[in-house]
């Protein structure tokens, strides 16, 4: 079989995002966001959240780790030490206060356990945090519209814009691989081994950002890792084809990376690490620069495949 990836043929999804749907996310966005406002106008009570700046100090002596500016704390939490939080009750802001405590016998540093201090407090401003209504007041403070239908219409625009762009990555995913599967091509055990380490990384790293490690996740999956691994073979030997397969059309279309098309790569990635492209240029080596590069030319091949393609939609 010829190496086919002009005039493929797949089905596209697509949806249709409704009314109801952008409501549902909107009351999660309005449970996940509490109002946050400020009182000025009375004393600091059980409840309130405070903003404040702290020096802590024992025998007169500032000590490490006692100091902070412009920290929250909810009164009432006991989150501080025992008796702090007490002391900082019907304070008004801009108020100036000594709180003298003793730190518990256990407490973990053991230069200051079981030691009396004060700390010397400012009370910036005082919080209060309350449920928004499902109203204009609402969308003008949470999603910056007008009014309740102008948010409602722009959270619609945003969940379908999420949608066809996951469904367009899904059809070039497929295509991609429809035209691998015309490829004489067989990867070689070295190849497939790299590709079950790299699935393997990037599974730990998804692992990682939820707080939780390869161990806890087996134990919950009733699984081992090598079981792990080796349920990543027919995917690895599946992506090492695409890889090909991409090279591949890169030669036969000669596709480059120009240095603008690398430049909007950069942007994008710094964008998604919210940094500025100046202070990403300290990781950029050859290695950064040449995954850069695949990246570009994968995208421009994927979309040649894309673009060439007899799509139907769903």
């Amino acid at each position: 079989m010829s190496f086919v990836y002009r005039g493929l043929t797949a089905m596209m999804d697509h949806h249709t995002v409704t009314e109801a749907e952008a409501d549902h996310q909107l009351q999660r966005l309005q449970q996940q966001t509490p109002r946050i406002q400020e009182v000025n106008d009375r004393p600091t009570r059980n409840g309130d959240e405070v903003v404040l700046d702290y020096a802590g100090f024992c025998d007169g002596v500032q000590f490490p780790g006692g100091t902070a500016q412009f920290q929250t704390l909810v009164l009432g939490s006991g989150t501080f030490i025992p008796g702090f939080e007490e002391q900082l009750l019907d304070k008004m802001p801009g108020e100036e206060v000594d709180v003298n405590v003793t730190f518990p016998e256990a407490y973990h540093s053991a230069d200051l356990a079981g030691k009396a201090a004060v700390f010397k407090c400012k009370i910036h401003a005082i919080r209060i945090k309350s449920a928004y209504e499902m109203d204009d007041v609402f969308a003008k403070e949470v999603g910056g519209c007008e009014n309740l239908t102008e948010m409602r219409e722009k959270m619609r625009r945003s969940l379908q814009n999420y949608s066809d762009e996951r469904s367009e990555m899904e059809l070039q995913e497929v295509l991609i691989r429809k035209a691998a599967d015309t490829l004489d091509f067989e990867p070689t055990e070295e190849q497939i081994q790299a590709e079950m380490d790299e699935q393997m990384q990037n599974l730990n790293a998804q692992l990682a950002q939820q707080g939780v490690n390869l161990e806890m996740y087996c134990k919950f999956m009733n699984t081992t890792e090598a079981q792990l691994r080796a349920d990543t073979r027919n995917n690895a030997i599946a992506s090492v084809r695409v890889q090909a397969a991409i090279e591949q059309i890169v030669t036969l279309e000669n596709l480059e990376a120009t240095q603008e098309d690398i430049g909007e790569a950069v942007a994008v990635i710094a964008r998604q690490n919210r940094m500025t492209v100046e202070q990403l240029k300290p990781y950029y080596d050859a290695e950064f620069e040449a995954a850069v590069v695949r990246s570009v030319l994968t995208s421009k091949a994927m979309k040649l495949v894309r673009d060439e393609a007899d799509v139907v939609l769903a």
